[in-house]
């Protein structure tokens, strides 16, 4: 990680997602974890991309500009799901799941994260958006992803780094990295620039 060798942050990730930390640490990045509850609620005239970097900033909000220190970054973010014009949040029980991965079933859909990177000094938010294809999904194959892998932290319904993504998902265009939930690229560029 040449690059972020002159990063003069310590990093605080504000997320309990496995995934995320996961490709914080894959990044090269030292990091550790701080958590605030807030409410996932943003204003009904928003869409896409303007959903996730709202609740990316929501997220980041929650920390109080005091509370960084100043050699601490703050890093938030969100993934969102869109399929006709209709965002998919976390399911909340099997049927629920089972509903959304049937929509998404055939078609193509849009996974949106937004990431908000914030000192004591200054604040940028951006997001990027990946294009997914799933192939047709067949009942049986819906159901036992859902009874095994438990999708219900996941924006859709579905980890495209799990058996559904194997399986199911037959064309991407854009940021593999981001459908896990960080655009991995976008943030190093990014962290570069802050």
């Amino acid at each position: 990680m040449p690059e972020l060798n002159s990063l003069k942050y310590k990093i605080i990730l504000a997320s309990g997602s496995p995934r995320r930390q996961s490709l914080l640490k894959e990044l090269g990045l030292d990091f550790r974890v701080e958590l605030r509850e807030i409410d996932e609620v943003y204003p009904p005239n928003l869409m896409g991309k303007e959903i996730a970097e709202y609740l990316a900033g929501l997220k980041a909000a929650a920390f109080k500009s005091n509370e960084i220190p100043d050699d601490h970054l703050l890093i938030t973010a969100d993934t969102i799901v869109c399929v006709d014009d209709k965002m998919l949040a976390k399911p909340e029980d099997f049927a629920h799941a089972k509903k959304m991965l049937q929509l998404l079933s055939g078609r193509w859909h849009e996974v949106i994260t937004g990431v908000c990177l914030k000192s004591n000094k200054k604040q940028i938010i951006f997001s990027a958006s990946t294009q997914v294809r799933f192939k047709t999904l067949t009942l049986s194959e819906i159901n036992y992803y859902i009874e095994n892998y438990k999708p219900y932290d996941k924006a859709g319904a579905y980890g495209i780094q799990e058996w559904i993504g194997f399986i199911g998902i037959s064309e991407i265009s854009g940021s593999f990295h981001n459908v896990m939930g960080l655009p991995v690229q976008k943030l190093y560029e990014e962290l570069i620039k802050f």
